[in-house]
């Protein structure tokens, strides 16, 4: 499941591209899929070891364990930049977008995707733990459009353009605000998820037009696609 249009993003064959808390290593398999030269950053070095794997057999991707806040890269370093559903879960955020914008080239564009104001407000109202710093992969703040812009803007980023998308996992992430967010195993989550992986697995037309309508108002993620003057 991606977030980034990569067609917006305009990577490139060759493209240097940093994915900064690649997670499960998403973005960063499907860039390097397209041809670019990929380096997947993480701070989790045992969830790190699974992405290493999984682009063991793409020549040119590296996964390195890395501080958002510190990257270990030189200026203007790479053409794209992606970092998915990292600043809600970073506690000093303007320090790791000054970081993402000295690394990324001038001319060069970046995707960045947080949690929507509406269904993140949702999730905290439902459930403390989603939000809890102590808790591992807890939230410690809620973006508007408005503070994200201003942000990345005070970073010398220009906000290119906005999108709303996965609107059928803001119910999911409500069922698993109400059950326990760490309740991989409880009945509702499991169906949902269910539900989901039949979604992106099939596509089915129905289902990506129901989404696709109700993106604009319930998209769990928002995304903002920038440059570098």
């Amino acid at each position: 499941m991606l977030t980034v249009d990569y067609d917006r993003l305009g990577v490139r064959t060759g493209d240097r591209l940093l994915d900064l808390g690649c997670g499960a290593g998403r973005h960063a398999f499907e860039a390097a899929r397209r041809g670019a030269r990929v380096v997947a950053v993480d701070a989790d070095a045992v969830e790190l070891k699974d992405v290493a794997g999984a682009l063991a057999g793409e020549e040119h991707a590296w996964a390195v364990n890395g501080d958002g806040c510190r990257l270990p890269f030189a200026d203007a370093s790479f053409e794209r930049v992606i970092a998915a559903e990292v600043l809600e879960h970073v506690p000093d955020d303007e320090r790791a977008m000054a970081e993402l914008a000295r690394v990324l080239r001038p001319g060069g564009t970046m995707a960045v995707t947080v949690p929507a104001w509406f269904p993140e407000r949702v999730c905290w109202a439902l459930s403390d733990d989603y939000h809890a710093p102590a808790v591992p992969g807890g939230h410690v703040r809620i973006y508007r459009r408005s503070e994200l812009a201003a942000k990345l803007r005070t970073c010398g980023l220009r906000v290119r353009g906005w999108a709303r998308v996965h609107a059928l996992h803001s119910p999911y992430w409500w069922v698993r605000c109400v059950v326990g967010p760490q309740r991989d195993d409880a009945l509702p989550t499991r169906l949902y998820h269910r539900f989901l992986v039949w979604d992106i697995v099939h596509r089915p037309r129905p289902v990506r037009a129901l989404e696709r309508a109700l993106d604009p108002v319930l998209g769990k993620s928002l995304v903002a696609y920038l440059d570098k003057p």
